[in-house]
């Protein structure tokens, strides 16, 4: 693993990010829409491999954050991706801390809450099996690397913006995704040669 400054990853639609943060700070509501629709899906699963199901919540109240402090904000659409990032994050630790002092629901309540929508569909729970599975293994992680992981491949962040997100050196962070992908895939492989190992009895 190389200690040069690694070469920054634009996303691809970084530019039209960024334009339409820049209107929706004039008052373009239907900008602010854009912008919402191109970050919303990392923010979403980044939420998700921190708080599980609450992620929507969660989300909605970052939103709510980011639309009242849009006018704050300085950067073009990578910098938006990271302050929203943080913004989520902070809502999620806030979300964690008030959970340590809250009870349980009980199980029974617990099933009632994850009964399926009315638009459940088989592909939507093959789709959900499979992100859940992922992020249940993301979710095993050690906290820096979940979140570096979740950063760096959900989000779309590079080094930099992921470590001004958690507060940590560059350095720091590429180490820690560096782990935690080198991790997932020592799991993934362990699980496949379970697979294998059951299909041959």
């Amino acid at each position: 693993m190389g200690q040069g400054v690694e070469p920054r990853r634009p996303q691809p639609r970084d530019g039209e990010l960024g334009a339409a943060v820049a209107r929706a700070q004039d008052g373009d509501e239907t900008a602010f829409a854009v912008a919402y629709r191109i970050v919303h899906p990392g923010l979403l699963g980044y939420l998700r491999g921190l708080v599980g199901d609450e992620a929507e919540d969660i989300a909605s109240e970052a939103w709510l954050e980011i639309a009242r402090d849009l006018d704050r904000f300085r950067g073009d659409g990578a910098g938006f991706r990271g302050w929203t990032a943080t913004i989520a994050r902070h809502r999620a630790l806030d979300h964690l801390r008030r959970q340590r002092t809250r009870p349980r629901p009980a199980p029974l309540e617990q099933d009632a809450l994850d009964l399926p929508g009315r638009h459940s569909t088989h592909d939507q729970a093959l789709e959900s099996l499979s992100t859940e599975r992922a992020l249940e293994l993301v979710r095993a992680l050690p906290r820096d690397q979940a979140e570096a992981v979740l950063l760096r491949v959900v989000v779309g962040l590079d080094g930099p913006a992921a470590a001004r997100v958690l507060g940590k050196r560059p350095g720091a962070v590429r180490t820690a995704a560096y782990r935690g992908l080198r991790r997932l895939a020592r799991r993934l492989a362990g699980d496949g040669a379970v697979e294998d190992g059951r299909g041959r009895g």
